[in-house]
């Protein structure tokens, strides 16, 4: 299941498979058409004769014109497409390109400017005129043509969508969303049963040290995509033992080292081996799929550009905090689990996942180094933070707002020059009480 569900983020970030299915529903409807007119061609001619009433020559020519504006505009519709994948990465970063790969729009817009060229192709080849008598499936000619109207429709709708799409503020939006909706999947409003809060007091776990642990290497170079907790689980209990993980989803692991270790007294079994690699989605990038941080990267990263001193664009960067704080905000109240994970009061596994304080410094603290002396995203991080302040659970958390609050206030006496601009930022700072 893993592997299908990693094949799937593969294929749906791709510019040839949902085009590939258009093109071959294109073939199969071309055939249809064929078919019907092939079975009942005096009928349609008799009853329609001024709507399927086209000769040989007039259907060739009519066809051969739809497949070869359809191929104009294919290479077109590339060349927008590339120039936007440039535009993107050199504005924003290029982490997003994903993104724009796997955008439905593109990519059906590709599949219905291939589909209608391959079409019009397949009904060309049947038409047949002179002496081996005439055939021209007036059906399917006259369809061509609905074919070539609903293409014009969909090229402009394509040229709007991919104007709007390589806005700031659609491209941070995007990212934004698709993050939460993982926050909402990793860490739900009301866990299910064996998750505790990792600020509520849970049982300690036993003593690690007197473990020996068997170390179970990675089978290739890349980053950490997914991890199969249900089957970490299911094969700690199997064999009785602890399964402790070395990487975090979403580290780079090479090949040959650790990718998690086993409380073994002996080293372990290639069948235990194979099964614990299975568990892990390893590939050469990150996604966003099971990985919240890396969606807070991107946004990061799009900050980080526009805080450069060759774009210098703060606008940009004011609204990816924006956005970060509604990402951290969607996390604050939830309960995050122990990362010890116990079966009837064993502990089985030990996981290593992100939690509120980790991705509030992956959110923060790049953008308050890059923003020294910006006072306003100085005052747009402090404002974040208080907004924060007022949704998390727990000391922990509050006391991690109130450390990011410290080191705005801290960066803001060495780098703000004004006098008024500082007390600004002290008002703010006030604001926020470590418990």
């Amino acid at each position: 299941m893993k592997r299908c569900k990693q094949l799937w983020s593969i294929l749906r970030s791709s510019f040839w498979f949902l085009p590939s299915l258009i093109v071959t529903g294109s073939i199969a409807l071309a055939v249809a058409l064929i078919a019907v007119d092939s079975a009942g061609s005096k009928q349609w001619l008799a009853r329609w004769p001024g709507l399927f009433g086209v000769g040989a020559d007039g259907a060739r020519g009519m066809l051969s014109t739809i497949a070869g504006s359809m191929m104009t505009v294919v290479g077109v519709t590339f060349s927008m497409v590339l120039m936007t994948l440039a535009l993107a990465s050199s504005q924003y970063t290029s982490r997003i390109l994903r993104n724009f790969m796997s955008d439905r729009v593109t990519q059906i817009a590709l599949g219905v400017f291939a589909g209608i060229f391959t079409y019009c192709l397949i009904v060309l080849r049947t038409i047949r005129g002179g002496e081996d008598g005439v055939f021209v499936p007036g059906l399917a000619v006259s369809f061509s043509v609905v074919l070539a109207m609903g293409g014009i429709g969909v090229l402009i709708f394509f040229i709007h969508h991919i104007s709007a799409s390589i806005q700031a503020s659609n491209i941070i939006a995007s990212v934004a969303n698709e993050t939460m909706l993982v926050v909402d999947r990793l860490f739900p409003e009301k866990p299910g049963d064996g998750w505790v809060d990792e600020n509520d007091a849970y049982p300690t776990p036993p003593s690690l040290p007197e473990h020996i642990w068997k170390a179970v290497p990675a089978m290739g170079n890349g980053y950490i995509q997914s991890v199969d907790n249900a089957a970490l689980l299911r094969l700690a209990c199997e064999n009785k033992t602890i399964v402790r993980m070395e990487h975090a989803i979403g580290e780079f692991v090479v090949q040959g080292s650790a990718l998690a270790s086993l409380a073994l007294e002996k080293p372990p079994e290639k069948e235990i081996i194979r099964a614990l690699q299975a568990a892990y989605g390893i590939d050469r990038h990150r996604t966003v799929s099971q990985d919240a941080a890396f969606g807070i990267r991107q946004i990061v990263d799009i900050a980080l550009k526009a805080l450069s001193p060759g774009i210098n664009d703060t606008t940009t960067a004011v609204m990816c905090v924006d956005y970060l704080t509604a990402i951290l905000a969607r996390l604050a109240p939830r309960p995050i689990p122990s990362p010890h994970r116990c079966v009837e009061g064993e502990l089985r596994v030990i996981v290593k996942e992100p939690n509120f304080e980790s991705l509030l410094t992956t959110a923060f603290d790049q953008i308050r180094r890059s923003a020294k002396g910006n006072v306003t995203i100085l005052l747009r991080i402090l404002e974040a933070l208080q907004i924060l302040a007022g949704l998390v659970t727990g000391r922990r958390r509050r006391r991690a707002l109130f450390e990011q609050m410290q080191q705005v206030a801290e960066l803001a006496a060495r780098s703000v020059d004004s006098a008024h601009d500082r007390a600004e930022i002290e008002a703010h700072q006030k604001e926020l009480k470590p418990e």
